[in-house]
């Protein structure tokens, strides 16, 4: 597994995953649960996770959709 998405926007996470998904691309989000340790304000960001030999792939959806990488 490969980290694709790397935020703190908790809007972003969902739209990705539903992007990836329609695409048939598996994907896996961390650091859920990170929210009950920081207080739920937002500073831990959350990271989603694809396989490596679909990360290219992951990545042009998520351009094309105007999801923005900073990879």
């Amino acid at each position: 597994m490969e980290e694709l998405l790397r935020t703190n926007d908790i809007t972003v996470i969902p739209l990705a995953r539903t992007l990836l998904e329609a695409e048939d691309i598996e994907c896996f989000e961390l650091d859920v649960n990170m929210s009950v340790l920081e207080g739920s304000i937002g500073i831990l960001p959350r990271r989603l996770m694809v396989r490596s030999a679909d990360l290219p792939r992951a990545r042009r959806v998520l351009w094309e959709n105007g999801v923005a990488l900073d990879r």
